[in-house]
């Protein structure tokens, strides 16, 4: 039923996002550090500075904006899916790839309206902390510098924003649209990631089922979700930085700002090079491959039917 799907997904998208969120902040961060203000070298060198400068929790700073809207966001894709999937199908017969993937397209274009506003908050938060640092390390820079002179300034102490403070800020100045910023790269990435994810899926998912009507043991349904969902993501990691840069509100020193998606692709492949979009691509394989395997287990053990059928019957 359409409230099981729902509450699968959304349970599903809260216990993977609990789980991968610090790789997830490394993956921010690396995209958006630019040629000559590189903070952090690697996914690990990130997390041990993000540790060692903000704490452990540093490294969920966001977490509760995923948090409260993956629920709604992995429950729209995946029940979505399943929607498109099912009135694709003629008489319960197989579907074939291309409708498969238009299954995929179709969820990928519903989540996005959780998704845009999720991630353009999320991103905020995330990446605060990298251009603190880097403010303080340029401080400290002037500092040392002999022409800086004794009476050079102390670095100005990071003010934290919340989620809310910026939603309010966005809605004042630019109104609904502010949060949809971002919204035609998000589509740009979401929509060709569910075209390669959800076929990938379900056929390797069918490998492990020993009869069509029986489903797949857990374990096939996680490792199907988990190489699936790391081949789509390192597949749309061009536009998952194209998406990143345009969404993200401040930029560090010297860093440079863009007009749109063709503006922010110009600029990254001269300044940066073709390998610049592969930013981050291996922190989100290790984000999207156990978020997506264990969002597939819970979605196909079935949570929610367990929770519905111990609700009394009227």
């Amino acid at each position: 039923s359409l409230p099981a799907k729902l509450i699968n997904g959304g349970i599903a998208g809260l216990i993977g996002v609990t789980c991968v969120f610090p790789i997830d902040l490394a993956k921010t961060r690396l995209q958006n550090q630019q040629n000559g203000q590189r903070m952090y070298s690697s996914m690990s060198d990130c997390l041990i500075k993000t540790i060692r400068s903000e704490g452990y929790f540093g490294m969920y700073r966001g977490a509760a904006v995923n948090l409260t809207l993956v629920t709604p966001e992995k429950a729209i894709k995946l029940a979505a899916n399943d929607f498109f999937r099912h009135h694709l199908s003629k008489d319960g017969k197989k579907l074939t790839l291309l409708r498969e993937m238009l299954a995929g397209c179709g969820a990928g274009t519903c989540q996005v309206i959780v998704t845009t506003p999720m991630e353009m908050l999320k991103i905020q938060l995330q990446d605060a902390g990298r251009i603190a640092a880097q403010k303080k390390l340029m401080a400290a820079q002037a500092q040392l510098s002999p022409s800086s002179g004794a009476g050079a300034a102390e670095p100005a102490v990071e003010r934290r924003t919340t989620a809310t403070q910026i939603t309010r800020e966005l809605l004042r100045s630019k109104g609904i649209a502010g949060l949809y910023k971002g919204l035609g790269a998000t589509l740009l990435r979401d929509v060709p990631f569910s075209i390669v994810y959800f076929p990938l899926f379900a056929n390797l998912n069918k490998l492990g089922q020993k009869d069509p009507n029986v489903k797949a043991p857990f374990y096939v349904s996680f490792l199907s979700g988990c190489v699936a969902g790391s081949t789509a993501a390192v597949a749309v990691n061009p536009c998952d930085v194209i998406k990143t840069r345009l969404q993200s509100l401040q930029r560090g020193v010297n860093e440079d700002t863009y007009s749109g998606i063709l503006d922010c692709t110009k600029k990254i492949w001269q300044k940066e090079g073709p390998m610049a979009f592969l930013k981050g691509a291996y922190c989100r394989a290790l984000v999207i491959a156990p978020l997506f395997g264990i969002a597939q287990v819970v979605y196909f053990i079935g949570i929610a039917e367990f929770l519905l059928d111990m609700l009394p019957k009227h």
